[in-house]
């Protein structure tokens, strides 16, 4: 199954589940309240599971230092897999070697995974799972991501902060509602430090095009965009803004390496702030697996900023810590009433914030976007 496959049927499953975390479909085992925590039989042995390559520039290259981070807080050795296909066979082929070699905890990292993982858990009942970016939930199974629209509204307070050109970009992939929530989260940050910023918003349909990339950059710079951010991996886009001297964003990893001068922060992921204490959980006897998955805040540091540079002025910086504080403490969110549309029409009143599971069914632009969402492709 693609890529771009699962995530449309992940965000078309999750936009239709109501509740705190809201990262399970329908047909998920329904937990309720577990009474008893899971037990693990026996010493801890741990493995990961990558749908790709760990070394592909972000998303499994950040899971995979998160997994050599979890290595020294457990003092354990953890094995890996890579590149076994989103395909039920080819999993269920690696967690049945893993179990048979002894090993009782396993971690898949994709969404790809939720079918066959579910269909493992139930197989194994005495096995622990976790899933990233997954669907799926049992007794014995837990999904988990984390809140990356929280992260982008302060990238977005960052980016409008320094902006003297009042227009900036932002290059993403499909719209489906996890990339969504990021790009509007960005553009409401932006506004929040200049209202009458202006983000053009360019999507890919690609997950990985460091050509097309770098070209869609230099169009927004062209277009006198003086911040490109990118939420995808490659680092293209970013190379751009370096060489016409303007500043820059990146994701998934720390990409300050690739825009030296111009970067003012990376929306980064430390699974670790998840894995570890969950794992601890698992192997100490008191892990119950939430109901709907995890869904975890930026409170958790599991979707993080690196420090921001010295593009950022002490006053910026200053604000910026002021609105994470109030997003850690429940009183601040990025999608606070009133929420308007690109359109002009209120999404959101005053008064109201947005809800999980409409976070989870937007497909709109919010007003300050320059450029039209696409419909979600089909599958």
């Amino acid at each position: 199954m693609s890529f771009l496959r699962r995530t449309l049927q992940g965000a078309r499953a999750l936009a239709l589940t109501v509740g705190l975390g809201a990262v399970a479909v329908a047909g998920s085992a329904a937990l309720g309240n577990q009474a008893h925590a899971f037990e693990l039989k026996g010493p801890p042995k741990i493995a990961f599971i990558y749908a790709a390559s760990i070394k592909d520039g972000g998303w499994n290259e950040a899971i995979d230092a998160s997994r050599k981070q979890v290595e020294k807080d457990l003092g354990v050795k953890i094995a890996t897999s890579e590149s076994i296909p989103e395909e039920a066979t080819a999993f269920r082929a690696a967690v049945d070697l893993y179990v048979k070699r002894g090993f009782n905890i396993i971690v898949g990292t994709s969404y790809g995974y939720s079918g066959p993982i579910a269909e493992a858990a139930k197989a194994y009942p005495d096995v622990a799972f976790l899933n990233a970016s997954g669907t799926t939930n049992g007794a014995n199974l837990e999904s988990f991501y984390a809140r990356t629209y929280q992260a982008w509204y302060l990238a977005g307070m960052a980016a409008g902060a320094v902006t003297t050109s009042g227009k900036i970009g932002i290059l993403a992939g499909f719209p489906v509602s996890v990339v969504n929530w990021d790009v509007d989260a960005f553009i409401r940050g932006a506004r929040a430090m200049k209202p009458d910023t202006q983000v053009i918003a360019v999507y890919t349909n690609s997950w990985w095009d460091p050509v097309k990339e770098g070209q869609t950059a230099e169009a927004m710079l062209d277009q006198n965009a003086d911040v490109i951010a990118t939420n995808l991996s490659a680092a293209s886009a970013l190379n751009a803004a370096e060489k016409k001297g303007k500043y820059a964003i990146g994701y998934q990893i720390d990409m300050t390496s690739y825009a030296p001068k111009g970067i003012l922060t990376s929306v980064v992921f430390k699974w670790e702030n998840y894995l570890t204490p969950t794992l601890k959980a698992i192997i100490g006897g008191t892990w119950k697996p939430e109901e709907y998955g995890a869904f975890v805040p930026l409170s958790t540091h599991t979707v993080d900023l690196v420090p921001f540079s010295a593009n950022i002025s002490a006053e910026a910086k200053a604000k910026i810590e002021a609105a994470r504080a109030a997003i850690e403490a429940g009183k601040l969110t990025p999608f606070d009433g009133p929420v308007t549309k690109q359109d002009g029409t209120v999404a959101i009143p005053a008064g109201q914030s947005m809800t999980d599971d409409q976070l989870w069914a937007l497909d709109y632009f919010v007003e300050g976007a320059i450029g039209t969402m696409p419909p979600a492709p089909k599958e």
